[in-house]
């Protein structure tokens, strides 16, 4: 069996072997030696490259309140990182001082952007779809006492385009669904939940993020 090995400064070494049987392969190794927590993989053909390992960063969570203010008409959770495939917003308890439908807005290192979305929420009461162009709409809110429980999922479909898909539960009750897409000018690094008339306050619950990739 052919053995490579490679001796220690000082003692011990370290060892590269074939198998019994090997076919004629070459691996070339990539040049530098990459970043923090990134692996080897091949690219199927003979090359090795830096690849970076699946991420799953979790935010922390933002009280209706969080800031002491108990006016807050919208909540900001930023610096999600440039490698970010799907970002997930989850509601527990969530509930505004109005009627107007939640909103999620996506932004860049240019802020905010609030129009070219293309998006739409449905519930089971069968009340009809509501739309919007300003934000990812959704819930159906009907009513300020209108408490909101799940998740909404926004994924890349393409450089900066996202796909958005939402499930939530409200205390009407009803199960609210969502969907729609939108292209940013830049890269996604930030996410604002609001309401549709942007004047509506959040006066109970929490809301968190994820991202991976």
């Amino acid at each position: 069996m052919a053995t490579v090995r490679l001796n220690g400064d000082a003692s011990g070494y370290v060892e590269l072997k074939a198998p019994n049987a090997a076919g004629s392969n070459s691996l070339i190794l990539p040049n530098g030696n990459g970043s923090a927590s990134q692996y080897l993989q091949t690219d199927g053909a003979g090359s090795l490259v830096w690849a970076d390992p699946f991420r799953l960063v979790q935010s922390t969570a933002k009280d209706w309140n969080w800031n002491g203010l108990t006016t807050n008409t919208s909540i900001d959770f930023t610096g999600i990182p440039s490698w970010a495939k799907r970002v997930t917003v989850m509601f527990d308890g969530v509930s505004t001082s109005g009627t107007s439908n939640l909103l999620i807005q996506l932004g860049d290192s240019g802020g905010i952007e609030t129009t070219g979305y293309t998006s739409g929420a449905d519930n089971s009461g069968g009340s009809g779809i509501t739309t919007a162009t300003a934000g990812f709409i959704l819930t159906q809110q009907s009513a300020a006492a209108n408490v909101a429980y799940g998740s909404a999922y926004i994924s890349t479909m393409s450089a900066n385009t996202w796909i958005y898909t939402s499930s939530l539960y409200t205390t009407l009750p009803r199960i609210q669904m969502g969907g729609g897409t939108k292209t940013l000018s830049g890269t996604l690094d930030r996410v604002r939940i609001t309401t549709v008339n942007g004047t509506d306050t959040f006066d109970a619950g929490s809301i968190n993020i994820m991202w991976e990739g």
